[in-house]
């Protein structure tokens, strides 16, 4: 059992900077198997900084995406939303010409007046290789390889999922009543607080080879990303959550760098903890990993994480500068400093095994 408290991991931005240099050439004979779950924008920032420690990497990616590109394909064509597998494969491509030049095409969407109007390339590419092949996981398989991507993509279930959430003053004019909302896009933006998500169908069967991810891995790491909309999902999917139950490998809750307007409007880390708590009770974890900026009270975090997680925490310098560009201001993790973060955590906390 982790010792119940708060680490924080030293060294400041050029210290993480320095190891994350040096991460790619570590380990070149057998590698920490690891496991990554979420969707979105936060699967995609863990997945860039895990690629840089291990080449053994798998991703587990939410299918409840009910908006734009993905929304409009699975609606005409009854496909799993490809858009949250796609920023997947685009994370996971190297940073060579090959690797960024795959990464940029995969992402490029089209503008026009017609109605390839904000469509994503990879999104067709991967529903025309689902439709060729009939394989979701073999098309998947075939896109990677395709990107020379260092790692595996796989969606969590081969059954198209819905999202519903129960909200507190949804309409705010009744500020105390719980509404029910439906729809990964819905429940993103919902005024109101989100109290609980659920799924529909209420037991989809999970992706066998996700299953046997889990079950295989050294490490599994959750988060980060939309708590309500990607994370907490997973733990949704009766044979997903019974795999990370049961494995044996260490686990990593990986937390937010901000609450999410609308979502997670006015949390705090501890809040997150206790929700995810809420949806799977069994599920324990070894280390929760935090941007230190983002914790105001280290304390109740340590408390919250040891009661309800059975974690230690470790707070670590992980966001990016805000910098002047094009999304500055909003809060975003800077991939060498969450690489170097979560190789601290794999020596620091890991067993002993043929890839140390």
């Amino acid at each position: 059992m982790p010792r119940k408290g708060a680490r924080r991991a030293a060294g400041g931005p050029s210290v993480g900077r320095r190891a994350g240099r040096t991460l790619r050439g570590v380990r070149r004979g057998a590698q920490p198997k690891v496991v990554a779950l979420g969707g979105g924008m936060g699967l995609s920032a863990s997945l860039t900084a895990l690629r840089r420690i291990t080449g053994d990497l798998t991703a587990v990616v939410t299918v409840a995406d009910d908006g734009g590109s993905s929304g409009r394909l699975r609606d005409e064509l009854g496909v799993l939303p490809p858009g949250d597998l796609r920023k997947a494969l685009a994370a996971l491509c190297g940073d060579d010409e090959w690797g960024r030049t795959w990464s940029e095409v995969i992402q490029h969407r089209f503008q026009s007046e017609g109605e390839l109007h904000d469509h994503a390339v990879g999104n067709l590419l991967i529903v025309a290789l689902w439709e060729q092949l009939g394989d979701h996981v073999g098309a998947l398989d075939l896109v990677g390889k395709l990107l020379g991507a260092h790692g595996r993509v796989l969606p969590m279930s081969a059954v198209p999922l819905a999202l519903e959430a129960s909200v507190l003053g949804h309409d705010p004019a009744l500020p105390e009543e719980l509404s029910r909302v439906r729809g990964q896009a819905s429940v993103a933006l919902t005024p109101g607080e989100v109290r609980e998500v659920m799924l529909v169908p209420s037991d989809p069967p999970a992706v066998p080879e996700a299953v046997a991810a889990v079950l295989d891995a050294d490490w599994v790491v959750l988060g980060p990303g939309s708590w309500f909309s990607s994370v907490i999902p997973h733990l949704l999917v009766p044979e997903l959550l019974d795999a990370l139950v049961s494995t044996k490998a260490r686990r990593v809750l990986s937390l937010n760098l901000a609450p999410q307007p609308g979502e997670t409007d006015g949390f705090s880390p501890q809040r997150h903890v206790e929700v995810l708590v809420q949806h799977a009770p069994k599920l324990t974890f070894d280390v929760v990993l935090a941007d230190r900026a983002a914790v105001p009270d280290g304390e109740s975090l340590s408390q919250a994480a040891a009661e309800r997680l059975g974690a230690e925490v470790v707070l670590a310098p992980v966001a990016a500068n805000a910098g002047s560009g094009p999304g500055a201001g909003s809060a975003r993790h800077d991939p060498e400093l969450l690489a170097a973060a979560y190789d601290r955590v794999f020596r620091m906390h890991g067993r002993i095994g043929p890839w140390r």
